[in-house]
């Protein structure tokens, strides 16, 4: 548990984030984790398209722009593919949220989160009330939002008891963003991490997985509070110290910031399903192709893997967050379907007697060694009887999608045109792929990027 502590002023740590924040230079990065950072971006953006038909999304933006809009004299954003606006935190709140309820973005393993989906949305609300902003320096602002945020998880995770979702510490990463963006006294930078440290939804992760909703990780606030803490920070609001970053025990966590890129650590996801239930769906494809499994000849499909990922639903879904966070529905799409998708996780798949019956085979078991290795290996084995009595094993099987390997640039694009290509048209989608491809480019523009995407209408 953190030790309480009462600080006469900034500690070291604290300075050290400060000092590396404003002193970041995209020349001075690594060109690897420039490019990851793009293709970071590219990712989810296919995937916020995507999402725009789920409910979750449609809600969060008629929401934002009746309940969060700007005032008179307060800066607006639009919404992403809606050219709707409302207040700088509520766009955020909209597009974090609807980029959240489709579970198909990146992520830390050690964090047991994701950084992104409340990074891109917060930094997409930021360049509307910017004179500029350059591709290259959205992508230093993207990467310095994805260094502090995982060290902040880390942080987190190692100093509180209960397991938190996401948006407890992406929303300061929210605030790094915001802090160098707008160019704020390193005062205000600091009352904005204790502000936003202290009203982040520290939620617990474990209570949603139980009981699926459209509350998800937790980031559809993450990014408006890390918002509106340097917005009211200007205004003079004052917070408390963040503990992730000033107190002794959180220290460490900070002490490798500049020189161990972890925006190079991530695993981006191939599917819309939880993180937990990916090692099982790959152990399935690929006992579909190796042995030419017909799925009406299975009558029992095991599950092995660590106690997370067979917690995980093993019932058949009736709403998109339950299937997306489903151990067993997933498993009988990949036997059923070959792949999974948007539309797997779709309501309109739900009723599919195929695939509840493969659902109802599913049964999962805990393994000691799986168990062991987690956080840093999701893995799994999965083993199919079929019914003239053959049995097939996968063995152990890792989560595909990376950190290691990571994943190709074909790869990500690959995934982010099947993304995106379900909802925008064929010309939509190569437009807003070379544009994101250019970012890195001297001269290329991010408020052009985000007015594309505002005015870009989707098939929903």
């Amino acid at each position: 548990m953190t030790e309480m502590e009462t600080l006469n002023g900034p500690k070291p740590s604290f300075s050290t984030v400060n000092e590396w924040l404003r002193g970041l230079n995209g020349d001075d990065i690594p060109p690897q984790v420039m490019t990851t950072a793009k293709l970071l971006v590219l990712d989810l953006l296919g995937v916020l398209a995507a999402a725009h038909k789920l409910d979750a999304g449609r809600i969060a933006r008629d929401h934002a722009v009746r309940h969060w809009a700007a005032g008179a004299d307060a800066p607006h954003a639009r919404l992403a593919f809606d050219a709707r606006a409302a207040s700088l935190p509520g766009a955020a709140f909209a597009m974090a949220t609807q980029l959240d309820n489709l579970d198909a973005h990146d992520g830390w393993q050690p964090s047991k989160g994701h950084a992104g989906a409340a990074l891109l949305p917060a930094l997409m609300a930021l360049a509307e009330d910017a004179e500029e902003l350059p591709g290259r320096e959205a992508l230093v602002l993207m990467i310095a939002g994805y260094e502090i945020s995982y060290r902040a998880a880390a942080a987190l995770h190692a100093t509180v008891p209960d397991y938190h979702t996401s948006g407890a510490w992406n929303a300061l990463g929210c605030v790094a963003m915001g802090a160098r963006l707008r160019g704020v006294s390193n005062g205000v930078f600091r009352h904005a991490l204790g502000i936003a440290e202290y009203h982040a939804p520290r939620s617990q992760m474990m209570r949603e997985i139980a009981n699926p909703t459209m509350l998800h990780d937790g980031t559809g606030f993450g990014a408006p509070v890390g918002l509106y803490a340097l917005l009211v920070a200007e205004d003079g609001f004052t917070g408390a110290p963040a503990a992730t970053f000033e107190f002794d025990d959180a220290a460490e966590h900070w002490s490798d910031l500049g020189q161990n890129w972890l925006t190079c650590q991530q695993y981006v996801k191939p599917y819309p399903i939880c993180r937990w239930a990916h090692a099982p769906i790959d152990a399935a494809l690929g006992l579909r192709v190796a042995h030419n499994i017909d799925p009406q000849d299975i009558v029992s499909i095991e599950v092995h893997t660590f106690k997370y990922s067979a917690d995980l639903s093993a019932s058949v879904p009736d709403t998109s967050p339950k299937a997306q966070y489903s151990l067993a529905w997933p498993v009988a799409c990949a036997f059923a379907r070959g792949g999974v998708g948007v539309d797997e996780v779709m309501p309109e798949t739900f009723g599919d007697p195929e695939l509840i019956r493969l659902t109802n085979l599913v049964t999962p078991y805990v393994d000691a060694a799986l168990e062991a290795d987690y956080p840093a290996r999701r893995q799994a084995s999965v083993r199919v009887i079929l019914r003239d009595g053959r049995c097939f094993d996968s063995g152990v099987v890792e989560a595909s999608g990376g950190p290691d390997p990571q994943p190709t640039e074909a790869e990500i694009v690959t995934k982010f045109r099947r993304f995106a290509g379900s909802v925008l048209g064929a010309d939509q989608v190569a437009e807003l792929e070379k544009m994101v491809m250019e970012l890195d480019s001297f001269g290329a523009d991010f408020k052009a990027l985000v007015d594309l995407v505002c005015h870009m209408k989707v098939d929903a």
